[in-house]
């Protein structure tokens, strides 16, 4: 920080400070100004890793994780608060952005938001004290010395380990690795030196939000396994009050406006809105709030709803798909049935949407509100079918991550069918030698397989296919097909493990050339001991090898770990080979900086390579060329090389069927999309369906485990209860009215609307329905309505539209 002014210039602030700077709740209340003097500034620089990648005094050697992105993010929530065009600028060592979908965020900021990425470290900024000014003298890509004014500079600081987490490690006896943080094992993630205590977030290493909720549903889940026994015997039933009986009343409706700090209220006339609410029919209460989901506004909603007698409520605020369900139990623990809610978003569809125009922001605020009180006006209670739960897991896929999802169920008491579609178990931890920590893959995979094939409670099938699914949360069938037969598996659960695989590349002389080989061949060839390693002469790895290209904009993750450990292995067995790295950005990132900077004082070359100016390979008798342009140098390179190793994308399995049966989403890439990345990064959208492992996105050995765990700790949050509610808002027929058309039963996603034998007219299971609405937008003759989408509501909505 000395180094930077910080601390004396006011207009130099740390990353978290810039975080608060633009938050609603902030000290300008989201209002981007310079600190100095309150003015807006035109000009934003990010100075990245203070205080990482470093070991001066004062500094960490380790990488943060979680900056690059972070600085990506702030700068573009900077650009979008600005009332002008500002200038934001990234100065990098390398940009690290190896997260799920973090790398198109990248792309996005660079190629549509116009931020600047400088490769260049800065190393002291002088303040310009006349005008507030920042001024930075860097280095360009072309060499030359540039000095430029910022309004702003924001230090990308990295995390720490606390006084008090070092206190605490001490008195519970956990051992600390050498940055304070607690050592833990690849193979067991979450469980530290002293058993019984597991560890989770960045109490572990650096790590961003979506990681630290993984490994906290983790550590949940081992913990659970160890107190299976005593599960039930010190649980207590929450108490809620008795639902209200409204029948026969008239509708008393609460308007809540929510102004999400400056999100909202910085363009939609919020208290204009309250006005227009209030003079709507059947409103008898309407007010604002600064966030209407904070706890404290919750607690007066409560008191609201029991002193105005309300009996529906209607929220305008942000999107109902994170926030109707804390909005719902909010009326249920208020005594109201949860389906007399309905939910305005003002802030996607206005306040966003039309920044630039407050006036119809705000008019589209009021017809909003309007439509959702005409609404709300006609809601009725609606119950929840309660159904049997079947306490058994499936498991698809056994890598590692499927066995360790099976195996934490089983611990947890549970009986878990495992199905692979290969005969045996180990995925592609088969062809993985090492754990970037230099702990042993093969035997640690030999004693996993052992425990699985030993353990009664989990069922494995091997060279078996998933053929149909049936079924919903809570109660599924699926019928697998095994040595030529079919065996129909009944379950409750689903945790899809089915893996993904390293690809195959076109290009470099690789399948032409037996000196070529890809980064998990070269593991392969450590696991047998080959002894031809030792006598190459040189060895050349190259980067990104069909990651962050056109056709795979994303980031695999794991292979500049893997080409470093590889390049230290080769040179172990051969101290005197010349070993080279070509590279974009060199992405090992927390604590497996280490292994970076090991490779660079062993002599390893590190190479940037021009991305617009392709390398080339060729070969003859006694060795490969590799041609390129080195992009620091800014001059055209040749290395001969014995060897040349591939970091070869990490791609999912093509038209994966699973995506079909059980009715889940891929990405454009083809990995499994979650239901929210930070929220619930291991859950579908599809209720009783979780997923883990390279299935979800490249990621190393030690993160697959730890979402393993962290997918059958959810999934223990449906086994452990016997019976479980469904959604009141489901489709219902009308036999009266339904003509045996059947383009229901034809267009449901989830089967759920069949044909009764009996009366011959289709009939919905409410325990297979999404309330998605299709079968109710294509009834032909009207028979069929949805729950809380009868057409009375949705037609006063459209009617109360049109009111000037």
């Amino acid at each position: 920080h000395d180094t930077f002014g910080y601390g004396k210039y006011p207009n130099i602030v740390t990353s978290l400070e810039f975080e608060r700077m633009l938050s609603a709740s902030g000290p300008y209340a989201g209002h981007l100004v310079r600190p100095s003097d309150k003015e807006e500034p035109r000009k934003i620089a990010w100075l990245q890793c203070i205080g990482s990648r470093d070991e001066h005094i004062g500094a960490k050697g380790y990488c943060s994780a979680l900056c690059c992105t972070q600085a990506v993010k702030e700068a573009m929530l900077a650009v979008e608060h600005a009332s002008g065009n500002l200038d934001a600028a990234i100065f990098y060592i390398d940009i690290r952005t190896f997260g799920k979908d973090f790398e198109r965020y990248y792309n996005r900021a660079k190629d549509q938001a116009g931020v600047r990425f400088i490769k260049s470290k800065v190393t002291y900024i002088s303040h310009q004290a006349e005008t507030g000014m920042n001024r930075i003298r860097y280095i360009d890509d072309a060499g030359r010395c540039i000095e430029e004014d910022f309004d702003i500079v924001v230090l990308s600081v990295g995390l720490g380990t606390t006084t008090e987490g070092v206190e605490l490690a001490e008195r519970l006896g956990i051992d600390l690795n050498h940055y304070n943080f607690a050592a833990t094992s690849s193979f067991n993630p979450v469980k530290t030196s002293r058993p019984g205590i597991y560890v989770c977030g960045t109490f572990d290493a650096p790590k961003d939000i979506p990681s630290s909720v993984i490994d906290s549903s983790a550590a949940a889940g081992v913990a659970g396994s160890k107190l299976a026994q005593a599960r039930w015997t010190l649980t207590k039933t929450v108490p809620v009050p008795e639902e209200i009986d409204i029948r026969g009343e008239p509708p008393r409706i609460g308007v809540f406006v929510c102004r999400c700090g400056t999100n909202i209220a910085a363009v939609v006339d919020v208290p204009s809105v309250v006005e227009y609410a209030k003079k709507l029919p059947g409103v008898v209460h309407a007010e604002e709030n600064m966030f209407s989901c904070a706890q404290d506004s919750l607690d007066n909603m409560v008191k609201t709803i029991k002193e105005h007698r309300l009996n529906r409520v209607m929220v305008a605020a942000c999107t109902p798909r994170t926030h109707e369900p804390l909005f719902q139990s909010t009326l249920t623990e208020s005594g109201i049935n949860k389906y007399l809610f309905e939910m305005a978003n003002i802030r996607n569809q206005c306040s966003w949407v039309h920044k630039s125009d407050p006036e119809l922001a705000t008019k589209k605020s009021k017809d909003l509100v309007q439509m959702g009180v005409s609404k709300a006006a006609l809601l009725e209670p609606l119950k929840e079918p309660v159904l049997t739960v079947n306490q058994q897991a499936l498991v698809i896929g056994g890598g590692i991550a499927g066995m360790t999802a099976a195996k934490t169920l089983s611990d947890q008491g549970y009986h878990t069918y495992l199905v692979e579609k290969n005969e045996s178990l180990g995925g592609q931890a088969r062809k993985l030698h090492e754990t970037w920590l230099g702990e042993n893959v093969q035997q640690y995979l030999r004693e996993l397989i052992d425990s699985i094939q030993s353990d009664e409670n989990i069922e494995v099938y091997t060279g078996a296919q998933i053929r149909l699914v049936e079924g919903f949360v809570g109660n599924f069938k699926t019928t697998i097909s095994e040595n030529g037969s079919s065996k129909p598996l009944e379950h409750g659960v689903t945790i899809i493990a089915s893996g993904a695989s390293e690809l195959s590349p076109q290009d470099y002389l690789y399948g032409q050339d037996r000196r070529v080989l890809t980064g998990l061949e070269l593991q392969e060839r450590f696991i047998q001991k080959d002894s031809d390693l030792s006598g190459c002469g040189s060895a050349v790895f190259i980067q990104c090898v069909g990651s962050r290209i056109p056709e795979r904009p994303y980031c695999s993750k794991v292979c500049c770990t893997q080409s470093v450990q590889n390049a230290l292995k080769l040179k172990a067995g051969n101290p005197s080979m010349n070993v080279f790295v070509l590279y974009r950005d060199i992405r090992t990132y927390g604590l497996r900086e280490d292994l970076y900077r090991k490779a660079r004082s062993e002599g390893i070359v590190f190479i940037r390579y021009d991305v617009n100016e392709p390398l080339r390979v060729e070969n003859d008798a006694s060795a490969l060329n590799i041609s390129f342009t080195d992009k620091v140098l800014r001059r055209k390179m040749k290395i001969q090389s014995d060897l040349l190793v591939l970091a070869a994308a990490v791609v999912p399995e093509a038209d994966n069927p699973l995506s079909q049966l059980y009715k889940v989403s891929q990405n454009r890439d083809g990995f499994f999309v979650e239901a929210h990345a930070k929220l619930r990064p291991v859950d579908f959208a599809t209720d009783g369906v979780f997923v883990c492992g390279l299935a979800h996105a490249p990621k190393p050995l030690d993160e697959s485990i730890a979402q393993a765990q962290a997918a059958a700790s959810r999934a223990v949050t449906i086994l452990s209860s016997k019976t479980r509610t469904v959604s009141g808002t489901v489709a219902q027929v009308n036999a009266e009215f339904c003509s045996r058309c059947g383009v229901c039963v034809s267009i449901c996603p989830y089967s759920a609307p069949k044909f009764n034998e009996k009366t011959t007219k289709a009939e919905v299971q409410p325990t297979l329905c999404k309330g998605c609405g299709l079968c109710v937008a294509s009834c032909r003759s009207g028979a069929i309505q949805q729950k809380g989408f009868e057409t009375e509501q949705i037609m006063s909505m459209i009617g109360s539209s049109l009111i000037d």
